[in-house]
């Protein structure tokens, strides 16, 4: 499970990694512990660091401009926060706005979130054509954004104050 997110020197999201991998970078020290988890810490024979949830790299690391945060379904659920977009019950499932048999496809823009009995209910028509109305457009995530939200909720709200966390 990736719940450690590594900042580049200059304090951008790059990725998500594991806890382990987290923890090799900061022995290593090619990474500092920016943030860790309260009360919790890593002990070995001879270390005991605390247990990071945000790492910074020492050096800076040159990636290449990502213009776009690559389009998932667990993307989409995450960015929804697993909610509904009919009704805000428990999401479940992908919706596309317009069907993939009219032409939709698997974009940030035309998918959302949603629970199964509201995703059958509408089937394969528009959310106009179902008498459906969605409680949130749905938007695409910038590269640092989709990053920061797929920490997951307990991760999101115990980030630091520095770090702009998506609405």
């Amino acid at each position: 499970m990736r719940e450690t997110l590594v900042l580049n020197a200059s304090f951008e999201p790059l990725s998500t990694v594991t806890l382990r991998r987290a923890v090799v970078l900061v022995l290593q020290e090619k990474a500092v512990v920016e943030q860790a988890h309260p009360e919790l810490r890593v002990r070995a024979a001879t270390v005991e660091l605390p247990m990071p949830r945000v790492i910074r790299l020492s050096r800076y690391v040159r990636v290449p401009f990502r213009r776009r945060a690559p389009w998932s379904r667990r993307g989409v659920l995450v960015r929804d926060r697993h909610r509904c977009a009919y009704c805000g019950r428990r999401a479940t499932t992908v919706d596309h706005v317009v069907p993939r048999s009219r032409g939709g496809g698997d974009t940030w823009l035309n998918t959302v979130a949603s629970c199964a009995e509201d995703n059958h209910r509408k089937a394969d028509r528009t959310p106009e054509q179902a008498g459906m109305r969605l409680l949130r457009t749905p938007y695409e995530p910038s590269p640092s954004d989709a990053l920061v939200l797929a920490l997951g909720g307990a991760g999101r709200c115990a980030l630091p104050d520095w770090l702009p966390v998506p609405a």
